[in-house]
């Protein structure tokens, strides 16, 4: 029999899950890109380690074959799904595991074994400590790539690593640096006559299919679009060769001139009960001294800011007025299946021209947003999106504020003709996920605002990227974060950046205690796949100029105290003894090839990093597109796939969700999930339990992670779960589960 828990009425079903194994690679070294070997540091060396990434193998030097380890990268607790310091540098805990080492002083005048933290380049050192056999900690990390040295010294008070070497280890993060020697001219067959992996043609046959752009009436022919600069982006090869589909741009053979020049958002007040028409439509944007051919809701950049009370519920009128198929998805809400904007699951797409009208409830106080739910790598991408405001009606359920600031986060891929086309058929970028090269903030190139000294200022972020993950700071401002998706955190935290996934949204609290500039910045570590190194990389997306005046009265008080949320923690205290339950369901994500060039195949080596912050392998990623890659929802007890999959639940049903993202994977990369109509608290990521719960409608699920969430089945109907990375969803990965009533 299968156990079943039972809370107020709710049923969470329980089945016991295998572990998932899987291959790993060398964590430096020249190898072959299809070449597969034993993992040297198994998920089953700690039980609550489940990606390749999670650890490390120790060798020892010749002359010591008895003494080897491992080290444990453990993720430092964070309220966000990735752990990164503001520069964007990981945080990693690290805790070491020693056999065999003998007494140091049997290997000459020393006392002890002291561990280094190094560069892979060994230009930048970290000691460490002292290290024994057994389990020890060893503290945090933050490099990106790394190696570890164990020597012996004469005193654990030693500053500089000595000459006695014992163990030694790469990061499996390194492990993309195979490519880097593969490049290298004097390697044999460098770059040339690729080993094809399995699923993919020979050069000469694809190659030639995908060398020429096929035009699609009236939309043009294929353009190389922007690359980041400094970039390898090409290789031998693949000269000459674009997407397989016909490129798409908005509303071909308009002239834009004709066009409605769009403006800026406007804040829409509504009363429960209140109307509000919502109409999409071509638009002539202006951005950065180019004006381009884009969509817009209301002719506005982003959409109406709808600004409601908890509880309240509105009807929209959507009327398409752009050259596609759509619908509106009101994305974390958890309203009546019907108006969800789900096409083929609660609606049929609404045609050009057409209307659609939507009830809209809003049972969750917080910060929402609405989208297309039809080819949202196109509609999404150029401009379809704005949020939702929820007032609480609860006094005092936020601390006290001077100001609000609901901003949204994009980026937009273009040239000097407009934004680069799509794919008409299907999707580009099918690998990664659409980069853009000019950051946006509400809509637009470049964020400014004006505080006063003392000022505490709520900011609503979201995460309206095709793919991108951002990492926001504020350098000299305090920040804390105070909800995620769909509520409030059990306590406020300090936080020296807020990492957003696509989809995501959080609230913080931000201090501008000192008159002066301060900068809103995207801080990351930018990969270079073909390199496979990283480097930073810092975006000024806006400045916050605070002046001298202080701002009244002053708030610096209850700022300075994190509250914790006691509302929150009754809320979730009867959850807990769950935590720990079996899940009642699994899916694995990963993706299959079919008909790629060697050339292109030959670099998909597994997993690369456990996010990608940016696009590493831009020509590789635009030349793929949903005919060459379908990205996947697998579920491991019965084998079925994306839209065959068949779950059922009952309405109060709490349910363990276990997600493992596959590192076996062609190209392993970050998913953030999304559940429509649901809420959900992540519990436990590779097995280490979150510390900080708010409840969430969307999860990054970092590539070779296992991530646990307990699902709150409330809401009655037919709902997807899908990957947020647009041209993911647009490549098959979503899935559909029903609560019944």
């Amino acid at each position: 029999m299968v156990p079943t828990f039972r809370f107020r009425r709710a049923r969470v079903q329980t089945l016991v899950v295998a572990v998932l194994l899987v291959p790993s690679f060398p964590a430096s070294g020249t190898v072959t890109p299809t070449q597969r070997v034993a993992p040297a540091c198994a998920p089953s060396d700690d039980p609550r380690a489940s990606s390749v990434l999670n650890c490390l193998t120790l060798v020892a030097v010749p002359d010591l074959p008895s003494a080897n380890g491992i080290i444990h990268v453990r993720p430092v607790p964070t309220p966000f799904g990735v752990s990164v310091r503001p520069d964007g540098r990981p945080r990693y805990q690290l805790i070491a595991t020693l056999k065999g080492l003998p007494d140091p002083r049997s290997l000459g005048n020393y006392t002890t074994y002291i561990a280094w933290g190094y560069t892979v380049s060994l230009d930048s050192a970290v000691k460490l400590g002292p290290v024994t056999n057994g389990v020890v900690s060893l503290g945090e990390l933050n490099f990106v790539q790394f190696r570890i040295l164990v020597t012996a010294e004469r005193s654990t008070a030693v500053t500089q690593r000595g000459r006695r070497l014992v163990l030694r280890g790469t990061s499996p993060s390194a492990r993309l640096m195979a490519h880097r020697d593969l490049m290298q001219p004097s390697a044999p067959g460098a770059m040339r006559d690729p080993t094809p992996a399995a699923g993919s043609t020979p050069l000469s046959s694809n190659a030639m299919a995908m060398s020429h752009g096929s035009p699609n009436a009236g939309h043009g022919t294929w353009v190389m679009p922007p690359m980041p600069a400094g970039a390898m982006n090409g290789m031998m090869g693949m000269d000459g060769m674009h997407p397989s589909v016909s490129p798409f741009r908005p509303g071909a053979g308009v002239d834009p001139v004709s066009l409605p020049l769009s403006r800026p958002r406007e804040l829409v007040r509504l009363a429960d009960g209140d109307t509000l028409n919502l109409e999409s439509g071509l638009v002539r944007r202006a951005i950065g001294g180019r004006t381009f051919v884009m969509y817009g809701f209301n002719r506005q950049h982003p959409g109406p800011l709808i600004d409601v009370a908890k509880g309240a519920t509105i009807v929209v009128r959507f009327r398409n007025g752009i050259d596609q198929p759509s619908a509106i998805h009101w994305h974390g809400v958890r309203l009546d299946n019907r108006f969800d904007g789900a096409v083929g699951v609660t609606q049929d797409a609404v045609p050009a021209g057409g209307t659609f009208t939507y009830v809209v409830r809003f049972p969750d106080a917080g910060i929402y947003w609405y989208h297309p739910h039809v080819r949202e790598d196109i509609q999404q991408d150029l401009g379809l999106y704005g949020n939702m405001l929820v007032r609480p009606t609860q006094p005092g359920y936020y601390a006290p504020v001077h100001g609000e600031q609901v901003l949204m986060l994009d980026d937009l891929l273009a040239g000097d003709d407009g934004p680069t086309p799509h794919g008409a058929e299907s999707p580009t970028h099918a690998l990664m996920g659409r980069f853009g090269n000019i950051l946006l903030v509400n809509g637009e190139p470049r964020y400014d605002l004006t505080a006063k000294r003392g000022e505490i200022v709520r900011f609503y972020l979201t995460n309206v990227s095709n793919t991108r993950l951002y990492n926001i700071s504020l350098p000299g401002a305090r920040m804390k974060v105070v909800a995620g998706d769909v509520g409030k955190f059990e306590r406020e935290e300090w936080t020296g950046s807020i990492v957003l996934a696509p989809a995501e949204r959080y609230i913080v609290d931000v201090e501008f205690a000192r008159a002066g500039v301060v900068p809103l910045l995207n801080r990351v570590q930018a990969l270079d796949h073909m390199r496979g190194t990283y480097s930073s990389v810092v975006d000024t997306l806006g400045l916050v100029r605070v002046g001298a005046a202080s701002a009244t009265p002053s708030y610096a008080a209850s700022f300075a105290r994190l509250r914790r949320n006691a509302d929150v923690e009754a809320e979730l205290a009867p959850l807990r003894r769950l935590f720990d339950a079996p899940p009642a369901h699994s899916l694995v994500l990963s993706m299959r090839t079919r008909g790629l060039p060697a050339i292109l195949a030959s670099m998909l080596v597994g997993i690369n990093a456990a996010v990608e912050w940016n696009d590493g392998m831009s020509m590789m990623n635009w030349i793929t597109t949903g005919k060459e890659v379908s990205w996947i929802l697998r579920d491991p007890a019965t084998g079925k796939e994306n839209m065959d999959i068949d779950w059922r639940f009952r309405r109060g049903d709490i349910v363990k969700l276990r997600i493992v993202n596959d590192p076996s994977s062609d190209h392993a990369m970050e998913h953030p999930l999304h559940l429509h109509g649901q809420r959900f608290l992540v519990v436990k990521r590779d097995g280490v339990a979150s510390t900080n719960l708010a409840w969430k409608d969307t999860a990054i699920i970092p590539a070779g992670e296992t991530v646990d969430l307990l699902v709150d089945m409330a809401n009655p109907g037919r709902w997807m779960v899908h990957c947020h990375v647009a041209e993911h969803l647009g490549t098959g990965m979503m899935a559909v589960f029903e609560v019944g009533r």
